[in-house]
């Protein structure tokens, strides 16, 4: 009997925080997934060509009006490579990717009872452009030492919205375009050449979300 007073405590004590906002009426963790394509400027747009891409992030919504966010960005061959190259296991291709980690934050406006977030925000960024051999199996992995890469560090900045499928703020869809400034050096790639190269980067993806 104890104990069903408790539950019963326990139940009409946390309805009543909820109705009084002691508990936030929004998802704190969000994890997406996206596709798009990424448009390359600056010094890149002499050597790279706009490519299709994919991303992954995370945000923390620490607070109503803000949130730490964490990414991951991939672009395919911008840099136009495709060669072979013959090995123990035949012919094996390379091509070249671009890789992004952005980490920030942004500021976000709710509207339309939480189902409707505009957002604004930027943070920093590491950018990898590098040739990779495609491997002929899951358990054999082939060393490329002759893959060149380039690397380096900028910045970003983003704006867009977020809307939620469903009345609970679970799922949603986001759009959000994201300029990535930086400078990259390192060995050749494609037609870049191995010197340090000023990097803008244009991405438009939209992204499916899911927040608990």
């Amino acid at each position: 009997m104890r104990i069903l007073f408790l539950i019963s405590g326990l139940t009409l004590f946390t309805m009543s925080a909820r109705g009084q906002g002691y508990y936030p009426s929004y998802g704190r963790h969000t994890f997406q997934f996206g596709l798009g394509a990424g448009i390359p400027r600056a010094d890149l747009g002499s050597f790279f060509d706009p490519r299709a891409g994919l991303n992954v992030a995370y945000g923390y919504r620490f607070h109503r009006h803000f949130q730490a966010d964490f990414g991951f960005e991939t672009i395919f061959g911008a840099a136009g490579v495709k060669e072979f190259v013959d090995t123990d296991f035949g012919a094996r291709r390379i091509r070249d990717y671009q890789y992004m980690l952005p980490a920030g934050g942004r500021t976000i406006i709710p509207v339309a009872s939480g189902r409707l977030l505009l957002f604004g925000g930027g943070g920093g960024a590491y950018l990898r452009y590098q040739e990779q051999i495609s491997q002929p199996g899951d358990y054999v992995r082939l060393n490329c030492p002759f893959c060149t890469a380039r690397s380096g560090w900028g910045y970003y900045a983003t704006a867009g919205f977020t809307a939620f499928f469903d009345r609970n703020q679970r799922f949603s869809f986001t759009l959000a375009p994201k300029v990535i400034r930086g400078y990259t050096k390192g060995e050749p790639l494609g037609a870049a050449p191995a010197a340090r190269t000023r990097d803008h980067w244009v991405n438009v993806m939209g992204q499916f979300g899911i927040s608990f």
